[in-house]
């Protein structure tokens, strides 16, 4: 490195560092947001450039000379050379879904310094790690899905397990995504109009960079964000008009058509629809939390939540039940680890990737954006008055209905806030109450409206904020449906291979219409009950998503860690096997308390003997409204109770079938076969960062390239 790189990247640390230490030791004084985002953005930073680029290179070898499947098997269908950029913005819109958003949010309760520091550290010595080195190795497996590759790689037995395992915890990821999204844009034709237009401006960006004009990617993303922008502004056009009525529908009919696109794009090319959409879609998100963070840097909110509060050494908090550890790590998930990414990139990602060289951005890079979201999400949380945060995100029955009883209910919590002051809030943003708002989405929107009304409009536009907000949050998280939808069909087609040779083909068209109907088939079964029984449904499974995703990154991160001792890197598996140690410990644990925990609001089983007794009694408890209510919560708990046994055993089989190979490996080396493909040369020129460097431009320049690759050629030279 030259003298002025080091001193830069020293500025770098610095800033970081003393953002730590002002976050870490303030107590009882004002704390800026400002000092939260030098803290990430320092050691995100830092991160990329050394400890990724040290994995991706030293641990992981990764070849720019070697093939990928997308160039050795490129059909134009599933399998396609696809621009970096784009493929990050796919990559990105894909695994970036409800989690960042929602968990940060609801883990607010405990204050903002635990959150922070489990996001940050998280996200660069396990999440990241988990996503770049997930998809490498699936790149190397010709873009084989994780339950595959546990079962080639582990063992019948391990592998089995992890198949079962990552199905079911994967209907059930893409049910509750879904469900977010219903509930975001039922009855708002705003949300509705805004969101369906990005379909044919996708599908136009798609033709347009595979026939009109290849390899003009900068040319076809100007379009697209000007496309983008009208469509948001005529979002709210369409609402205030006589279309308003066309464009509001309701939750079961949102359903139908969720499950006819989640079908859609599963089938068609990747290059028409899913890559071009997800892209557009990074575009507004990326942009988005870009000029959330600047309007942090410009309005300089103070941090209204204290650094830690008696939530975190209590099990009784009012927006979600448990202790610190292990909840808190739980129920941020998605912005710091999250098992769904390792079925991302190790489903559509590795089967368009240009180059292995290409997985630090793509893989990495691409997580820290969505840890960068969680820890604006944060601070929206942090920034608003506390006993609002408590009075939105607390149930009902925590709070009551009415402005005078949630006052009372947080001044109990050792908050205070009065009556008027919630209507007041209610009313700055054109709803009628904010009331038990739980879920994390309208607390987002709130924090967002504060910041950008601060920076852009006053409280005059404070209402208009907050509607975008919910709007966005369904855009953010719909592109993570439509490409799991693609991802779960990879994943049953090879599972069904294992059996019927063909389907291991995932281009084999009646293997994909089958497969692509059976999982779109069973996450709308239960988001269609979910929306029509409040205690059906995926509305029955919901407490099972944050440790169910937890428990997937516990396989996939086992994955890796045997790849690593049986590919000869014994002495780096450290780096998957430290955070598989403490992913293992966290969800176990967590598991171990909602199966055997005495408290009601923790432990199912705890939960089905209280409503059990109340049945018996003949009393009605809340949140049921009948004695047919309280016979489903016994139900709901009993099936969640059980589901929980079942993941932990089948994940702890997967742990202990993956610690016998790579402790035969280690006392006998030659005895590991490794289904990797065999190496072929790679034909395509393409940089392997954002930036092409100088190197990298005069490759591009010798093959006569006219402008950077992008879909039409893939960088054929």
């Amino acid at each position: 490195m030259t003298p002025k790189a080091i001193a830069g990247w020293s500025l770098v640390a610095v800033i970081g560092a003393v953002g730590w230490v002002v976050l870490a030791l303030a107590r009882g004084e004002e704390v800026s947001a400002v000092w939260m985002l030098a803290a990430a953005l320092g050691s995100y930073a830092i991160a990329y450039r050394f400890y990724a680029k040290w994995i991706q290179y030293k641990v992981l070898k990764a070849d720019r000379t070697r093939a990928t499947p997308a160039e050795r098997l490129n059909n134009g269908v599933d399998f396609h050379p696809t621009d970096r950029r784009v493929l990050f913005g796919h990559h990105f819109a894909a695994v970036a879904g409800a989690g960042p958003l929602v968990g940060p949010i609801l883990a607010a309760q405990m204050g903002y310094l635990p959150g922070t520091i489990w996001i940050v550290a998280g996200v660069i010595f396990a999440g990241a790690v988990q996503d770049m080195v997930v998809l490498f190795f699936s790149t190397r497996r010709d873009g084989r899905s994780l339950g595959q590759i546990a079962r080639d790689e582990i063992g019948p037995l391990g592998g089995a397990a992890a198949l079962v395992a990552v199905f079911m915890i994967m209907i059930i990821l893409l049910a509750v995504l879904a469900l977010v999204i219903v509930n975001a844009l039922a009855d708002s034709p705003w949300g509705v109009f805004s969101i369906g237009m990005t379909i044919p401006i996708a599908l136009f960006m798609g033709f347009y960079l595979r026939t009109l004009r290849p390899g003009r990617v900068t040319e076809v993303s100007l379009i697209g964000v000007a496309l983008l922008l009208l469509a948001i502004v005529a979002g709210g056009w369409v609402a205030e008009s006589s279309l308003a009525d066309t464009f509001t529908l309701e939750a079961g009919t949102l359903v139908i058509w969720m499950v006819i696109y989640g079908f859609v794009a599963s089938v068609l090319p990747v290059w028409m629809l899913l890559a071009p959409r997800d892209y557009l879609s990074t575009f507004m998100k990326v942009g988005t939390i870009v000029l959330l963070a600047v309007g942090v840097v410009i309005a300089l909110p103070t941090l209204q939540m204290e650094g830690v509060t008696k939530f975190a050494f209590e099990e009784t908090g009012p927006v979600f039940a448990g202790s610190l550890f292990p909840f808190v790590f739980i129920t941020i998930a998605c912005g710091a680890l999250s098992g769904f990414h390792a079925l991302v990139s190790s489903g559509t990602t590795p089967k368009m990737i240009q180059k292995e060289t290409q997985v630090r951005m793509i893989g990495y890079g691409a997580m820290l954006t969505e840890s960068f979201v969680a820890i604006m999400a944060l601070i929206c949380a942090c920034i608003i008055d506390p006993g609002l945060y408590f009075a939105m995100n607390a149930p009902a029955g925590v709070i009551g209905t009415t402005v005078e009883s949630a006052s009372q209910a947080v001044a109990g919590l050792g908050f205070s806030i009065s009556p008027n002051d919630l209507a007041q809030a209610a009313k700055d943003v054109e709803e009628a109450s904010l009331l038990s708002r739980t879920g994390g989405a309208p607390t987002f929107a709130l924090g967002m409206s504060e910041i950008f009304s601060s920076v852009i409009g006053g409280a005059g536009l404070k209402a208009f904020w907050y509607h975008f907000a919910i709007m966005f949050e369904a855009l953010f998280i719909l592109t993570t449906v439509d490409a799991g939808t693609r991802v779960g069909r990879f994943m049953l087609q090879d599972m069904l291979g294992n059996v019927y040779k063909p389907m291991k083909d995932v281009s084999w068209k009646p293997g994909v219409w089958i497969a692509s109907a059976v999982v779109v088939g069973g996450w709308g079964y239960f988001l269609w009950v979910g929306v029509h029984d409040p205690l059906g449904g995926i509305n029955q499974l919901f407490p099972l998503f944050g440790i169910a995703n937890q428990l997937l990154a516990a396989v996939a991160l086992a994955v890796c860690t045997t790849l690593l001792v049986k590919s000869g890197r014994l002495k780096y598996a450290w780096i998957t096997a430290v955070p598989l140690a403490w992913d293992a410990a966290v969800t176990l644990t967590a598991s171990w308390q909602k199966v055997f925990s005495g408290d009601p609001a923790v432990g199912f089983f705890s939960q089905r003997a209280k409503y059990q007794d109340g049945i018996e009694a003949g009393e009605v408890l809340p949140p049921a409204k009948s004695m047919d209510d309280m016979h489903t919560v016994v139900t709901n708990s009993t099936v969640d109770g059980v589901l929980s046994i079942l993941f932990a055993v089948l994940i702890i089989i997967v742990l202990a079938d993956a610690a016998r190979v790579c402790y035969k490996v280690i006392r006998d080396p030659q005895s590991a076969k490794l289904a990797e493909v065999k190496y072929v040369e790679s034909k395509l020129v393409a940089p392997d960062g954002m930036f092409p460097t100088q190197r990298e431009k005069a490759e591009l320049a010798a093959v006569g390239a006219a402008s950077e690759p992008a879909d039409g050629d893939g960088g054929r030279s």
